[in-house]
C-alpha cells in the first residue's frame, strides 16, 4: 500500500477511451485517483503513459470484466495498492447491432455479458469493499436507449442491457442505501466516441440524429463524464436509484 493515502480512489471501466477516459481525465482533476479497468492493451498503454507523464498516480489493469474470478482479482490489486475503493464508474460497454430475427445468440450473450453481467460483477465487487468503509458512490452508463425503444435501427441487446441498468440501479441504491453506497446512472445520447464513428460518417444518419435531438447537437464525452463526476461527488449526497439523462432533450419529447 502506497504510503500516502490518496483522497478518493475511482474505478473506471472501459476507462482507456472514450466516455470512460473523460471520465478519468475529469475524475483526476477532483483530486481523484484513478484506476483504470479496459481490455484494449493499446489503448490501455496510452493512457497509462499519458497519465504517468503528467505525474499522476494512477493503476492501469487490461480486466475481462465479465469474469468473476478476473475482477474479484482486479479488485483485491486495488485494495492492496490504496487500500480504498470509493467511487466505481460501469462504463464498459459493445454494441452488435442486428435485425432480431437475425440476430445470433452467441453476439446476444456478448452483450449481456459485458453491458450487463460484467455490471453486476463490478458493483458487487465494490461493494463488498466500500461497505466495511462505510459506503462510496457507483455510477452506470446506461442510454437513452435504455429508456426509449426508438432508435436508427434495430439493436435489441443494446437497449435491452441497458434498459436493464436503469433498474439493477434502483435496485442496488436501495438495498445498499442504509450502508451509505449511493448508486445511480447517467443515460447518454449519441455521443462521439468510436462506438459511433461508422455511424457520424453518414451524413444522412447524423441528420436524423439532429432533427430527433432538440438541441440539435451530438454529444461529447465530456458531457457525459461531467454529469458522471457530479453524481460520484459529495455534491450528490442525496441522490440515489436516479438516471439522468444527458441528451439534448431527447427524451422530453
Amino acid at each position: 500500500m502506497n504510503a500516502a493515502v490518496p483522497s478518493r480512489v475511482a474505478v473506471v471501466t472501459g476507462g482507456a477511451k472514450g466516455i470512460g477516459w473523460a471520465t478519468v481525465r475529469a475524475l483526476v482533476e477532483t483530486g481523484a485517483t484513478p484506476v483504470l479497468f479496459d481490455r484494449d492493451e493499446k489503448a490501455l498503454a496510452v493512457a497509462h503513459d499519458t497519465l504517468t507523464a503528467e505525474g499522476v498516480d494512477h493503476l492501469a489493469e487490461n480486466v475481462d470484466i465479465t469474469g468473476e474470478s478476473a475482477v474479484e482479482a482486479a479488485f483485491d490489486k486495488v485494495m492492496a495498492r490504496y487500500g480504498r475503493i470509493d467511487v466505481l464508474v460501469n462504463n464498459a460497454g459493445i454494441a452488435l447491432r442486428h435485425p432480431t430475427i437475425e440476430m445470433p445468440v452467441s453476439h446476444w450473450q456478448a452483450v449481456l455479458d459485458v453491458n450487463l453481467t460484467a455490471v453486476f460483477l463490478c458493483s458487487r465487487a465494490a461493494a463488498r469493499r466500500m461497505l466495511p468503509a462505510g459506503g462510496g458512490a457507483i455510477v452506470n452508463v446506461s442510454s437513452i436507449m435504455g429508456l426509449s425503444g426508438g432508435g436508427l435501427y434495430p439493436n435489441v441487446s443494446y437497449q435491452a442491457t441497458k434498459g436493464a441498468i436503469v433498474n439493477l440501479t434502483r435496485a442496488l441504491a436501495v438495498e445498499w442505501a442504509a450502508n451509505g453506497i449511493r448508486v445511480n446512472a447517467v443515460a447518454p445520447t449519441w455521443v462521439r466516441t468510436e462506438l459511433t464513428v461508422g455511424l457520424f460518417s453518414n451524413a444522412e444518419l447524423l441528420n436524423r440524429v439532429l432533427d430527433m435531438t432538440p438541441m440539435r447537437c451530438l454529444a461529447e464525452p465530456a458531457d457525459v463524464a461531467e454529469a458522471i463526476v457530479f453524481l460520484a461527488s459529495g455534491k450528490a449526497r442525496l441522490i440515489t436509484g436516479h438516471t439522468l439523462p444527458v441528451d439534448g432533450g431527447f427524451l422530453a419529447q
